[in-house]
């Protein structure tokens, strides 16, 4: 949030726009009455932290609204300084919708687009202060500190105009300026209606509430004089407090506004699944804001860069702490979905836009299948509270929400075997931690819950089980291979791809027939380098298909689907042909589909924990082009040395990296500058590396 790197107790931004229906000299009588915990059973909100408008549309479409989430955060909607790094998003120069996320036209489409999908848009809004310097804004604007045409001047400033440096003096905190940004004077009644103007043009636009950036910044009493102006005083309203021990600024102060962000819950999630006992997570919540007012979450792009919370660099203490949230009934969760980086300024990927997940250093959270299908978890078991406790007294919980789910997550090193109580009905539940349910079926494992209420598990390390009521019923996908239909009227598909080919499954429609659940089944073992599928077409003249990884990357012919016909059809990085590419092969693939006469054979060391894959990736085609999607997997076979062999052409120069995927598919790139390497003139340049920390 400032022009160097941040450093950030909260910061913020927001305002009025010039062209607003609402005079400036007119204020609004009504008080404001705080909008606690979101309405409805849905009740998550995702943050999709610095995406583009469009982007976030298509989010809404295809994840959010689908996966039952209520919310949308996104990333302030304003003019603001020039600049690629994420935080110039917060140093706003005017309150036209004029960022490098997008413009007014399509700011509307998306809310439209969210609404269409059952999707509320919480807009983040910087109303503490401007910038920190002059210049030209991202929408033309040209301002100097504490002057900004058409809203601001001198006199609408705090007299303090040096940086805060007392956290334990409250006029400190609210009247001297956050590193250096021109800090507005929201005592004033016309800052306060110029600020409450920007909002109202914001819900006229559609958006249905605001988180209010650095509101510890701000004393309570100011925000109550804005909200009260504002044409719509009730509109959802989350406050960012960071809790200080012993300060004079609390967190409990501004509860009266509607929703705080409770940082020590994310805090307290952190102390147990990186280095704590998660069984000491029987009592979370006990002691913070009330559940009603708090908004919940495992980390967000401040506290993921100052090291406070858990990361998507943690793996897989990441995911099971976002299931754990997700699971318990304290607060209304927010899931943070950012990107990955390297140092602490650095801005969003294509200037936000998000071409697909997982690609581009997007890490998606919100999309992983642990963390998405907790989503319908939370919606289906609204309203209950936790029943049947259960611990190993160190890293292993199970806990219900009465009689509507049940979860159970290990931190242990190794599996946990254990016969849960519950008091879910008896019935066969999806677990859907590993598999989706629809249509009355589950994708992956189910489990049995007899008429006692029990079930047995065994829970892998750093894997949790998740059942509830509306994952209930119908028959079991089997993950084992399934048997080659009989008739004459098949399709054989086979498979290649440079990407980890043997963990992709196949989904497919006859022709006019109906599409298989996504991801699709998995695919069998054919030969080197390809696997296969045998799928019945009955009257049907062809097939169409598509591919996926379980993990949200899809080989769906650039997304106009592949029309592979019948018989024997293959798909090899990305062309359509036919035939039996393994009549004369050897059934049994390696862990890589290539082996080369001249190329490169990598061989790294490097420890992981259940669940995690090395890969390489690096600056050609052969290597993915740095996309972490088209990763090549290693072989674990000589553990803790990852191997794998690569086609490349004699004399080729190529720099490479190895990266670290968990079951989730977030990415973690090892440290330090790319590497390099030359093919040579015959035969293989052999590289023995070991990953950096």
């Amino acid at each position: 949030m400032v022009t160097t790197s941040p450093r950030r107790r909260a910061v913020g931004a927001a305002a009025a726009s010039a062209a607003l229906a609402l005079s400036i000299g007119t204020g609004l009588s009504l008080a404001p009455t705080a909008q606690a915990t979101p309405p409805g059973t849905k009740d998550v909100t995702a943050t999709l932290f610095e995406w583009r408008f469009d982007s976030v549309a298509k989010a809404c479409t295809d994840t959010l609204g689908p996966k039952g989430y209520g919310f949308v955060e996104v990333s302030p909607p304003q003019e603001h300084i020039q600049g690629g790094q994420w935080w110039t998003s917060y140093q706003p120069v005017s309150y036209k919708i004029a960022g490098r996320l997008g413009d007014r036209t399509q700011f509307q489409a998306m809310v439209n687009t969210c609404h269409a999908a059952g999707v509320k848009v919480i807009a983040d809004s910087v109303i503490n202060h401007m910038s920190a310097g002059s210049g030209t804004g991202t929408g033309g604007t040209t301002y100097t500190k504490y002057n900004y045409p058409g809203y601001y001047g001198d006199q609408d400033f705090h007299s303090c105009r040096t940086a805060i440096s007392n956290y334990s003096d409250r006029s400190n905190v609210q009247n001297c300026e956050l590193v250096n940004l021109s800090d507005l004077n929201t005592g004033s009644a016309y800052v306060q209606q110029t600020i409450a103007n920007y909002l109202s043009d914001l819900l006229s636009l559609g958006a249905d509430g605001f988180r209010i950036d650095a509101a510890k910044h701000m004393a309570a009493t100011d925000m109550a004089g804005i909200k009260a102006k504002m044409s719509n005083p009730n509109a959802y309203w989350v406050s960012e407090v960071i809790y200080g021990g012993g300060e004079p600024v609390q967190p409990s102060e501004y509860t009266g506004l509607g929703d705080v962000d409770e940082f020590r819950s994310a805090t307290w999630l952190k102390s147990a699944f990186n280095g704590g006992k998660i069984s000491d997570l029987g009592t979370w919540g006990s002691g913070l804001l009330g559940s009603s007012q708090a908004r919940t979450f495992v980390d967000n792009w401040d506290t993921e860069r100052n090291g406070s919370t858990l990361t998507y660099k943690n793996g897989s203490a990441y995911t099971l702490a976002n299931v754990f949230l997700l699971a318990h009934p304290y607060g209304s969760p927010n899931v943070y979905s950012g990107y990955a980086f390297d140092n602490n300024d650095a801005g969003p990927p294509n200037g936000g836009t998000v071409n697909a997940c997982y690609s581009d250093g997007w890490n998606c959270t919100h999309a992983w299948r642990p963390v998405a299908n907790m989503v319908g978890f939370r919606n289906a078991v609204s309203g209950t509270g936790i029943t049947n406790w259960w611990s190993n007294g160190n890293n292993a919980i199970g806990f219900g929400r009465g009689d509507k789910g049940y979860v159970a997550i290990n931190r242990e090193s190794g599996a946990v075997t254990q016969t849960f109580q519950t008091s879910l009905p008896a019935g066969v539940y999806c677990d859907v931690q590993h598999g989706d349910f629809a249509g009355g079926s589950c994708s992956g494992v189910t489990y049995t819950v007899g008429s006692d209420g029990k079930f047995t598990a065994t829970v892998g390390a750093g894997d949790s089980v998740a059942l509830h009521v509306n994952a209930k019923g119908g028959a079991t996908v089997t993950p084992t291979p399934t048997p080659t239909p009989t008739g004459t009227n098949a399709a054989t598909v086979f498979y290649s791809t440079n990407k980890n080919w043997a963990a992709y499954n196949l989904h497919y429609a006859p022709t006019g027939g109906s599409w298989t659940t996504a991801p699709g089944v998995a695919m069998d073992a054919a030969c080197t380098g390809w696997v296969k599928k045998t799928v019945a077409l009955g009257s049907a003249t062809g097939l169409t298909a598509t591919f996926n990884n379980g993990s949200g990357t899809w080989d769906n012919n650039n997304s106009a689907n592949y029309a592979l016909g019948t018989g024997n059809v293959t798909v090899k990085d990305g062309v359509v042909g036919s035939g039996d590419p393994c009549a004369s092969a050897t059934a049994s693939p390696t862990a890589s589909p290539t082996s080369a006469t001249s190329g490169a054979s990598f061989a790294v060391t490097a420890t992981t924990a259940t669940g995690q894959n090395i890969f390489v990736v690096g600056n050609n085609a052969a290597l993915g082009n740095w996309d972490t999607s088209a990763a090549l997997p290693l072989s674990s076979a000589g553990y803790p040395v990852w191997k794998l062999d690569v086609t490349l052409a004699a004399g080729t120069s190529f720099e490479y990296k190895y990266i670290r995927k968990d079951a989730a598919g977030a990415v973690t790139w090892e440290s330090g500058a790319n590497r390099t390497a030359t093919v040579p003139a015959s035969g293989k340049v052999a590289l023995s590396d070991t990953w950096r920390s």
